[in-house]
């Protein structure tokens, strides 16, 4: 059995971790890491895991976590595992970091974007951009994972076959997401609160927002050469779910079947990337609760451009079963082990 310990076992993306650990047949939890909830009873805090669940909630202290656990997932707010990592951890433990501290290999755009100094960048290199479908056999071989952000997992892994084909201009890619309210987390904000959100669509961080630099390097890996684009997030009132549209100038002209066997050519043996029929467009509803994420395209013959749209569920693949998936591949199992659920519906 695989032996996990969880920093930040009380928040959105931990529960989500706890959820999907609790049906893994490899895995026993032994960490419930909180420490606003320190000595509860992780049942108290989420009551679906009543029954579940009988352990309480523990600290943080990653030097004890390191000596009773295979791997340590930190689900906690930039700057906290970069600030706990080091050589003695890393010799003892597999991290899956579920923060951007190890994302961005350039730190000075990580220290602009995020507004707080890297406290340890002398393992930026090291950490593996843990996106499965594109880095895989590094994971494989890794001490530190950089989980990606949720909105980047879609962006990029709707674009990505195209961008690395030269299909596109990517100096004219356009991505326009939407994002249910638990990608902003469980911290009290006035802006979050029913009221604010109901009955309400805003974007938010635009020009601004802090996943940018993270889409534009990883898709940058895949045109050859570093690029801009656009990127604004919206917020929708909804609990789950992301929804990517992007659109870019086509290179060429190109016909649907040439575009399909492109994405069937990447993503056609991929358990959790869905290729949709001709005019069949991503809904968040139909991949929630899943760690599936469903691409669709549309060629917009009238203005030389190509419509790509992506949908996944921002706690599972965003998240919490994309980190799964990744300890999955470093520990040599099947990567969809534990990670096996129909989406919910309704």
């Amino acid at each position: 059995m695989i032996k996990v310990g969880i920093i930040g076992a009380t928040g959105y993306a931990g529960q989500e971790l706890v959820r999907i650990l609790a049906g893994h047949k490899e895995v026993e939890l032994v960490w419930y890491g909180s420490q606003s909830y320190k000595e509860q009873s992780y049942a108290s805090v989420y009551r679906n895991f009543f029954h579940i669940v009988h352990a309480d909630c523990k600290g943080d202290n990653i030097q004890e976590m390191a000596n009773l656990v295979d791997v340590i997932f930190t689900a906690t707010p930039q700057g906290l595992c970069a600030s706990l990592m080091d050589e003695e951890i890393l010799s003892k433990v597999k991290v899956i970091d579920l923060s951007a501290d190890f994302r961005i290999k350039d730190v000075s755009v990580y220290e602009k974007w995020y507004g707080i100094v890297h406290p340890n960048p002398q393992f930026i290199q090291e950490a593996v951009y843990g996106l499965c479908e594109v880095n895989r056999e590094k994971i494989k071989k890794a001490r530190l994972i950089a989980n990606p952000g949720c909105y980047t997992t879609c962006s990029i892994l709707t674009a990505y076959p195209l961008v690395k084909e030269g299909l596109i201009d990517v100096n004219t890619l356009i991505i326009d997401a939407k994002s249910g309210t638990s990608g902003a987390g469980r911290g009290a904000k006035i802006s979050n609160l029913f009221c604010e959100v109901n009955e309400n669509i805003k974007a938010y961080g635009v020009g601004s927002h802090r996943h940018t630099p993270e889409i534009e390097e990883q898709l940058g890996y895949a045109y050859g050469k570093q690029f801009t684009l656009n990127f604004t997030p919206h917020l929708v009132p909804m609990n789950r779910g992301i929804l990517v549209t992007e659109y870019a100038n086509l290179q060429r002209s190109v016909t649907y079947e040439e575009i399909k066997e492109i994405y069937n050519t990447y993503y056609g043996n991929e358990e959790f990337l869905r290729i949709l029929e001709k005019g069949i467009y991503p809904e968040t509803k139909w991949v929630e609760g899943s760690n599936f994420v469903d691409i669709g395209f549309h060629i917009d013959t009238r203005t030389n451009r190509i419509i790509m749209m992506g949908a996944m569920d921002n706690l599972v693949k965003g998240a919490a079963g994309q980190a799964v998936q990744n300890m999955n591949l470093l520990f040599g199992l099947e990567e969809s082990t534990g990670l096996e659920f129909v989406p919910v519906y309704p």
